[in-house]
């Protein structure tokens, strides 16, 4: 039994080639989930290639395994000491093992028998790479998408504007070319002639979603009463949703075309597979970060919505306590969309400040200060408070009647 494993990692995902058994030990004893690979894809490609018949004959001993990285397995792939190739931007190595064993001795790729020291079968390994790993995005967006509320085929089929509606057309384009791919194995001219004129509709649909998502986020920015700010912040907690499904299904379309592009061009150009490969690579993080961009501004709006809606729970405390959860559950959305395309986000929840603790802290600034935590309350309030000076000896009866001062005053300025 051959102990030795190969390693591949393009950064994303990290591929295991070897023996069948040997791979599943190895990923057993990282604890590391993982997915089919599929290098019997490769077959074709390698017709042309120098050594084909030893390639082929390489492909059909091995088994393949993706891992998708995350931060902690992309430390413990580091500790392999895998050497990095400047032009592929790919690290590769062997992992050997004693006695059925496999503890992550490392020994770097020195003889032709290695898969990676083929030119051909290292491309084309980094094409499926590439390929799985948009695939398992794919898998994680149809996730998100079954778990929210709007799902993204109702918010299409509602909207009246033209390139939304035509998302659907282009979806349905690209579900049949995807089927096909997976019933033959391959994408053919006549496939991909079908798909390759969708990608502008989805680009298009793509900007209209991100100015809807800017356009809520000024909402917010240019709201002076706390009133007003309720109500954005409520339109926001129900329109974001909508239009994170609509990005989330441009991503997910957009990743589809990429994985039929690279079988197109591993079919019909396998000698431009890696340089395209980097290409689609670099254009999809454009694409993610074009997406972070817009929702962290967003969640920076609204986290200063919940921050100045919490200098107002005085006053009104059931419109500050409105903002701060819409607030919250907006924040909640976006993070969780944008955990599934690889965008990291540092944002804490905010907890809307409760009246009671408002209340004793403005107190205990009177007690301490004397006249001077009237100023306190008042600037801790909101402008209407300063009509409020001549309830300054109440704070001497007590909480229970600032309370109710305070309701009245609501009342007022609600009114």
């Amino acid at each position: 039994m051959d102990n030795k494993i190969q390693l591949i990692s393009d950064g994303d995902g990290l591929a295991v080639i070897g023996d069948a058994a040997a791979v599943d030990r190895f990923l057993a004893s990282e604890g590391l989930p993982s997915r089919a690979l599929g290098l019997q894809r490769l077959g074709p490609a390698l017709n042309t290639a120098a050594g084909a018949v030893q390639a082929h004959s390489e492909i059909a001993a091995n088994s393949g395994r993706w891992v998708k990285l995350t931060k902690e397995s992309a430390e413990r792939v580091k500790a392999f000491g895998l050497r990095e190739s400047s032009k592929s931007g790919l690290s590769t190595g062997v992992l050997k093992g004693s006695d059925g064993q496999i503890r992550g001795f490392v020994e770097f790729v020195k003889g032709p028998a290695s898969l990676a020291t083929n030119p051909a079968i290292l491309a084309g390994a980094a094409g499926i790479m590439a390929q799985v790993a948009m695939e398992q995005t794919m898998d994680e967006i149809l996730d998100y998408l079954a778990t929210i509320d709007e799902k993204v085929d109702d918010v299409l089929r509602a909207q009246k504007d033209a390139v939304l509606a035509d998302m659907i057309g282009v979806d349905f384009v690209i579900e049949e070319a995807m089927t096909i791919r997976e019933q033959v194995g391959r994408v053919s001219e006549v496939t991909w002639s079908k798909v390759q004129g969708t990608t502008a509709t989805i680009a298009r649909t793509q900007g209209y979603a991100l100015r809807q998502l800017d356009a809520l986020a000024e909402k917010l920015e240019h709201k002076a009463k706390i009133g007003d700010l309720a109500k954005a912040s409520k339109e926001a907690e129900s329109k974001v949703q909508e239009w994170l499904a609509v990005l989330a299904r441009c991503f997910q379309l957009q990743d589809a075309i990429s994985v039929l592009e690279l079988d197109r061009v591993l079919d019909a150009s396998p000698e431009d597979l890696d340089q395209h490969r980097l290409a689609l690579r670099a254009a999809r993080q454009n694409r993610r970060e074009l997406i972070a961009r817009s929702t962290e501004h967003l969640l920076s709006r609204i986290d200063a919505a919940a921050k100045w809606a919490n200098t107002k729970v005085l006053l009104h405390p059931t419109s500050s306590r409105s903002v701060v959860d819409s607030s919250n559950h907006v924040a909640t959305g976006v993070i969780d969309f944008q955990g599934r395309l690889g965008i990291e986000s540092g944002r804490q929840s905010l907890e809307a400040q409760r009246w009671v603790d408002a209340v004793v802290e403005v107190k205990d600034k009177v007690l301490v200060t004397g006249a001077e935590g009237v100023d306190a309350a008042r600037n801790l309030g909101n402008e209407g408070l300063g009509r409020m000076r001549s309830t300054k000896d109440r704070f001497s009866n007590g909480v229970a009647a600032f309370r109710q001062a305070i309701k009245e005053e609501e009342r007022v300025e609600e009114g």
